[in-house]
């Protein structure tokens, strides 16, 4: 498709000029928000394995399974729950992350489709800024304190140095970010292999449901600690397109970038939620770093070296991702600008929420993926029958004069109506509250009210008042 094609009618730039990117290390990334010309497309399927296995090689999931012991779970049960909630939520960051090949825009630009420009604003500020910064600060976290604990600098010091490193990455941008992620793989399965085999010889596996634990709550425990799985990938959903969307657009690269994805996620969500399972079954330390220093023993200064170097694998996502988050708003500002701004407000808010990690952490990650949830869910129903893979389909995600369309009243309905499920340290819903033994169910109730009001709304007269798009399969050309 020609850049005039895709230029017209638009009321911002929609495809940027040939500015000889390719595959360069060195060069900073010249694209933000843009659909990538053809010419700029390169890359191999396998490289999303590389991206995802990497980023899920992590210590904010280990955290997650350390926290089976606070339910009481067996550990068959939570090792259950780790592998539903891995394979199936890895599934649709797979799904997600073959729409970046077809459609070569970031994901939060394709909700401007459904919603509107203004209408999209909302998950957009809320959810992606939000989550770039959150998740990047705790990383941050866990990073600066495994070289606090190892080397006894200050923690403001330690965070400091790993947030200044991830900046230089990020800026530089896409293609770097993937060539560091594929050497980390390597670096990093090494050193969790020895993690793990490490914890397995001296940690210990209970099978027996523990009545009195803290937050015993029978089936509904289980069904958190599922959902605290199932809603980390959740919160990677609005980003997945971020890193596939400069492979050549063709039916193997999607298909091949959608399992890439998929298993460079399932993977590592199992491998690291099993390890702190055992952690928190073993270790007597009420948090994750100091369980794993204790279970360690006098390999502790391996392990913790290697929980600093795992933060910046995910860290590069979540500042690059902000960065994305921040023009898909419309503010006017370069990528790597949007990049200084997220690493500078991720160092204040680790600062700012270093202690007390553990709850805010949970409590986190359920508010977003709240939102995120029908988000994904109105992003995949328009993709799939709304057009969008029509050239008009992909040029009205520049048009600015769209305000809103139905998409954002299914989104806004998928969050509000899920809301009486909700259940956090910071808001219980009436329902959660008066049958806590069902568990948190918002993050399904959200994602199928979002799709049922967008099938409710899909054909009537849109807000913006934009004629309809070519829904024919024969017109979805791209």
């Amino acid at each position: 498709m020609s850049p005039d094609t895709l230029r017209a009618g638009a009321s911002e730039d929609s495809i940027a000029e040939d500015r000889g990117y390719r595959d360069s290390l060195t060069k900073i990334e010249p694209y933000g928000i843009e659909h990538i010309p053809d010419v700029e497309r390169h890359g191999k399927p396998r490289s999303q394995f590389f991206l995802w296995f990497a980023a899920g090689m992590n210590f904010p999931i280990v955290v997650l399974g350390f926290s089976a012991a606070y339910f009481g779970l067996p550990f068959w049960a939570a090792v259950l729950a780790i592998v539903l909630a891995g394979v199936t939520s890895s599934a649709g960051m797979g799904y997600l992350s073959s729409m970046g090949v077809r459609l070569g825009v970031p994901q939060q630009m394709q909700g401007r489709g459904p919603l509107g420009f203004i209408g999209n604003l909302f998950p957009v500020a809320y959810v992606n800024v939000f989550a770039g910064i959150g998740w990047a600060a705790v990383t941050v976290i866990l990073g600066g304190k495994a070289i606090a604990l190892l080397t006894g600098i200050p923690f403001w010091l330690s965070s400091l140095v790993l947030m200044g490193i991830q900046l230089g990455v990020a800026v530089i941008g896409y293609n770097l970010i993937h060539f560091l992620q594929r050497i980390l793989s390597y670096v990093l399965v090494v050193g969790f292999l020895f993690i793990t085999a490490v914890s397995a010889v001296n940690g210990r596996i209970v099978n027996d449901v523990n009545t009195a634990a803290k937050g015993f709550d029978g089936v509904g425990g289980w069904i958190i600690f599922f959902g605290w799985f199932f809603s980390f990938i959740v919160a990677w959903m609005p980003f997945a397109s971020d890193y596939s969307r400069y492979l050549p657009n063709t039916p193997g690269n999607r298909r091949g970038a959608g399992w890439a994805t998929m298993l460079g996620n399932a993977v590592t969500m199992i491998w690291m939620g099993v390890l702190g399972t055992i952690l928190g079954s073993t270790a007597t330390a009420s948090d994750s770093i100091g369980a794993l220093k204790e279970l360690m023993g006098p390999w502790a200064p391996i392990g913790l070296c290697i929980v600093a170097l795992s933060s910046f694998t995910q860290n590069f996502l979540n500042v690059y991702g902000g960065a994305i988050s921040i023009q898909t708003m419309g503010i006017p500002v370069k990528r790597h600008t949007g990049v200084i701004f997220i690493c500078i407000a991720s160092y204040l808010v680790a600062l700012w929420g270093q202690a007390g990690f553990n709850e805010g952490f949970t409590a986190f990650l359920n508010l977003t993926a709240y939102c995120i949830a029908p988000y994904v869910a109105v992003l995949v129903c328009d993709f799939l029958f709304g057009g969008r893979r029509t050239e008009r389909g992909l040029r009205e995600l520049f048009d600015k004069k769209r305000k809103f369309e139905w998409g954002f009243v299914a989104w806004a309905a998928g969050v509000v109506l899920s809301s009486p499920f909700w259940m956090s340290s910071i808001y219980t819903g009436p329902i959660a509250k008066a049958f806590p033994q069902i568990g948190d169910l918002s993050y399904y109730v959200g994602a199928v009210v979002a799709g049922l009001v967008w099938f409710a709304t899909y054909r009537l007269r849109r807000l913006s008042g934009r004629e309809m798009l070519d829904r024919a399969p024969a017109a979805q050309t791209l």
